[in-house]
């Protein structure tokens, strides 16, 4: 299943082009599409066909570029995927417009799912998008503390990033035929990849390469961001470094980077993806054992080790 073919199929040449061209320059921008392989790649693992869970696929890869779009607006960046944000190149109320028109198809696609399973998938879907508004309004309020503990983070990442891995493979899973032991040990397993993904985007922020991230690096250390590398810090006693006022976004990436490689907070980091995706690895072993069981196994250890 060729799924960006298939979100290439979807059309945005509506009126008025103002609400719609935002939507089909975001989709059309690319991405890992994760969230829909998993959802596809659970549903082949239990001997589910892809046409029944296609449109639930679909569905979470639109409701999560929708959830990218507002965070564009409230993290202020100015890059996504190497080109610039909606709002930077429409503006701000059109970004916020389209995302929500973005939400509305979302579950327009996910309408289409079997009937017989759809109430059981809405619940599921209804649930992630919940738990992810939590998740991103910890992390706001997380920008004005310098009291947040790693558990504390680990819970936001949970909910802002885990959940809708997890929620994906178990939509697939319970449209094929999972059990409701499988489904739950799968969730469990995109749980682990989530919070392994995020550390590792967290550490991407600092270390990665801008063009093969595909976004501007620093921008979490600019926003006061309080990430897996930001709390260990403060952990080993660099509270007062890290809340230090710097007008130039330039010298405080330096100076916050100074006290990372003082402190080997990269390391630890790099320790709690292992930890996380050996976690996930581990959900696998009750699952049936098949092709499918051998990709999320390389998904797992891939998002672990990627560079963008």
């Amino acid at each position: 299943m060729d799924i960006n073919a298939e979100i290439g199929k979807l059309d945005w040449s509506h009126e008025p082009k103002g609400l719609y061209e935002p939507i089909g320059y975001t989709l059309a921008a690319g991405g890992k599409r994760v969230r829909p392989r998993l959802a596809i790649l659970a549903a082949q693992l239990f001997g589910g066909k892809v046409e029944d869970v296609l449109p639930a696929a679909l569905a979470l890869e639109v409701f999560h570029n929708f959830t990218l779009l507002h965070d564009d607006v409230m993290d202020k960046a100015t890059v996504r995927r190497g080109r610039p944000t909606v709002h930077v190149k429409w503006n701000e109320n059109t970004a916020i417009l389209s995302g929500d028109q973005m939400m509305i198809e979302a579950y327009k696609l996910l309408s289409q799912v079997p009937e017989k399973k759809l109430a059981k998938t809405l619940r599921l879907f209804n649930k992630m998008a919940t738990e992810i508004c939590e998740g991103q309004q910890y992390d706001v309020d997380f920008e004005s503390r310098d009291d947040v503990t790693i558990p504390e983070y680990m819970e936001m990442i949970r909910l802002k990033t885990s959940v809708l891995l997890a929620t994906a493979l178990q939509i697939g899973a319970y449209i094929g035929y999972a059990n409701d032991e499988q489904q739950k040990k799968i969730y469990e397993y995109g749980i682990h990849v989530g919070l392994a993904f995020q550390i590792q985007d967290d550490m991407l922020d600092c270390y990665g390469d801008e063009a093969t991230f595909g976004k501007a690096i620093g921008g979490d250390i600019a926003e006061n961001k309080k990430t897996y590398l930001w709390l260990t810090a403060a952990a080993k006693g660099a509270k007062d470094e890290l809340a230090m006022r710097i007008e130039s976004r330039e010298e405080r990436f330096k100076r916050v980077m100074a006290v990372y490689k003082r402190l080997r907070v990269k390391a630890a980091a790099q320790k709690e993806i292992a930890k996380q995706t050996d976690a996930a690895l581990a959900c696998l072993e009750d699952l049936p054992k098949n092709e499918y069981t051998k990709q999320l196994r390389d998904l797992a250890r891939k998002l672990a080790e990627r560079s963008k």
